[in-house]
């Protein structure tokens, strides 16, 4: 790979490994039937580059994780040397070994707070269909469901996160307006046969001025109605809903959400998350714009290619749009049910070619990087570690007095206090870097 290639003005690169203490990365693919098909996926392609691997073209390929959770780890790549010279054979370690065999790496501040371990997980998702009607759980709700259901959940962090778009990516996020939900009420008969018609008319009984939550009790109830009905009425209810917009087709042109809903239809046939939908935003995300998604807030990805980082952990409850385990009832009592569309990040800059998404966690920050063709940029030294990504391009990589060229689909973990030095090398040079959020520094 790429990252093999170091040049160390003439001393030994074994020592400059120990001293600098950047590591290439393996990283754990995940084969969830919603990702894209064989090189259509950027997870794929990024895959091969990484591990070598021949990708199946009949296999989708959904997720590449980077970091240390035990769902899907990180391996580092070590060259086995033999007497003067080495074989290019590889042994791997987990990320999370290596790290707890070498602390100083992640920085004092990032161990006292987290132990030695990495806070965010990072990853590369390709979304061919519909995730998920899902949310991840809070810090004390997480820790309530792993000591209750731990094969469910798998740990007991909370699992803020934040998605931005490599491509255009389309997403549900966060409950509609109450002005368009008391229209989706009145255009959507469905829902009202579903939930009985004492519920669904209690939206027309508040506004605005009534408080938010007399409101969100009434999206609570109406929501968690809905989300309860029966398999059978469910499928029967969907099935007429979606002959009623095929047959208004002939009449006007169907709403967004409409064809939304359609579409979600044909991947899940009576599923409760397609009428469901109507309740959420539908966002529509260009490269470059991110969401960000607290604990306890709705959301579904529904197609394109994203960088995702996150606290680390794997929690998702879910309750729509999906073949696994559904627990509606935690997913209806946690949500927060506040009402609005979301924001959208469109990051800062911090050099002409580095654009900054900081999110409101501590856990971890997201930077995308630009470069053109002998163009250079700085990464500054911060007290923590990062991880680094190359999507897209070649390039010069230089630390200290090491310097590696990287490619495609190399990930390199990067210790604490190391001011990076990044030059292009071909067209357009296309890297993420995730880590600590400079906000947890800057505080005491």
């Amino acid at each position: 790979m790429g990252a093999d290639a170091i040049q160390t003005n003439g001393q030994d690169p074994a020592k400059l490994t120990v001293v600098e203490g950047i590591e290439r990365l393996r990283s754990a693919v995940k084969n969830y039937e919603w990702g894209k098909l064989g090189h259509d996926s950027l997870v794929a392609r990024l895959h091969e580059a990484n591990s070598g691997n021949r990708v199946d073209p009949a296999v989708p390929h959904a997720e590449l994780w980077m970091g240390t959770h035990e769902s899907g780890p990180s391996h580092v790549v070590k060259e086995e040397e033999l007497g003067s010279g080495h074989d290019g054979s590889e042994c791997m370690i987990t990320l999370k070994s290596w790290v707890s065999d070498n602390p100083d790496v992640l920085g004092p501040r990032v161990v006292d707070k987290w132990g030695c371990d990495l806070p965010f997980l990072f990853k590369v998702l390709s979304v061919t269909k519909a995730l998920s009607i899902q949310a991840h759980p809070n810090k004390a709700l997480a820790e309530k469901l792993h000591r209750e259901e731990p094969l469910l959940y798998r740990d007991a962090n909370h699992k803020p996160e934040i998605a931005l778009a490599i491509t255009p990516f389309q997403a549900l996020c966060g409950f509609i307006s109450l002005k368009e939900l008391k229209e989706v009420i009145a255009n959507v008969p469905e829902i009202t046969e579903l939930v009985g018609s004492k519920a669904a008319d209690q939206i027309f009984t508040v506004n605005e001025k009534d408080g938010d939550e007399s409101i969100k009790s009434i999206v609570r109830l109406i929501f968690t109605q809905l989300m309860s009905a029966s398999n059978n009425e469910t499928k029967r209810v969907i099935y007429e809903m979606k002959m009623r917009l095929i047959t208004e087709t002939n009449h006007r042109e169907l709403t967004e959400k409409e064809k939304l809903v359609l579409e979600l239809e044909k991947q899940y046939p009576g599923d409760v998350g397609v009428i469901s939908a109507f309740f959420f935003n539908y966002v529509k995300l260009n490269p470059g714009e991110a969401l960000y998604l607290d604990a306890d807030e709705p959301h579904a990805y529904i197609y394109g290619d994203c960088v995702e980082c996150m606290a680390a952990s794997d929690n998702v409850v879910r309750a729509g749009l999906t073949p696994k385990h559904r627990d509606v009832q935690t997913l209806c009592s946690m949500l927060t049910y506040k009402l609005g569309y979301p924001e959208i990040l469109k990051g800062f800059p911090l050099t002409p070619y580095i654009t900054r998404y900081l999110p409101p966690f501590n856990e971890f920050e997201v930077d995308h990087c630009d470069l053109p063709t002998g163009k250079s940029t700085i990464f500054p030294a911060i007290p923590g570690p990062s991880v680094y990504l190359v999507i897209e391009g070649t390039g010069k990589l230089q630390t200290g007095s090491s310097q590696l060229l990287v490619n495609r689909g190399d990930v390199l973990f990067v210790p604490a206090h190391n001011e990076i030095h990044l030059t292009g090398e071909s067209d357009v040079m296309k890297l993420y870097r995730a880590g600590v959020s400079s906000r947890f520094f800057q505080t005491l």
